[in-house]
């Protein structure tokens, strides 16, 4: 069942959430508040562009500028480094307390997995399709620092896994 949009519960003044230096990696979002399991606690928001413009604004010398595009079911592509929020703040973990949903409407939703408790550092999983080959430089600036115990070491999706084919099938079939 998919969870509703309702927002966490408190003042309606202040988010659920706060931006501060993360120990994972740069900033990242942080539970100003308990957060109950399935809470909307914000939308993932930036321009929404093509795979062709988010192609162009690439750069290749640069791969971490990828992890501000968050790709929708539509082939296109939401760059939270243009006009996004605290979303894009949210950092990757191989365990995380929060999942992304994509509503039909093509709003992107960050939800609590469980119950998150103030303090806590908001976390998903990126799941980042990364097409270019696999180098070791591209490996380093991928690499995950989420320390938790079934850390994969990287933020990229294994190109071994069905999911990656399947996501390949999608991108190539939509851009």
């Amino acid at each position: 069942m998919p969870a509703s949009r309702n927002k966490s519960a408190g003042s309606p003044a202040l988010p659920s959430y706060v931006v501060k230096t993360s120990p994972i990696h740069g900033r990242g979002v942080f539970a100003r508040r308990a957060i109950a399991p399935g809470d909307a606690i914000i939308e993932y928001t930036g321009e929404r562009i093509e795979w062709d413009e988010a192609n162009r604004r690439r750069d290749d010398d640069d791969p971490l500028n990828l992890t501000y595009f968050f790709t929708l079911n539509d082939g296109r592509v939401i760059d939270g480094g243009v006009g996004g929020n605290a979303a894009r703040y949210i950092n990757h973990s191989c365990e995380p307390n929060c999942e992304a949903i994509e509503y039909e409407d093509g709003s992107v939703w960050i939800h609590a997995l469980y119950g998150i408790a103030r303090g806590d550092e908001l976390s998903y999983d990126y799941t980042l399709v990364y097409e270019g080959r696999h180098t070791p430089a591209v490996k380093r600036a991928f690499a995950c620092h989420c320390g938790t115990p079934s850390c994969s070491g990287s933020m990229l999706m294994s190109k071994r896994s069905a999911r990656y084919r399947a996501n390949m099938r999608l991108m190539n079939t939509k851009g």
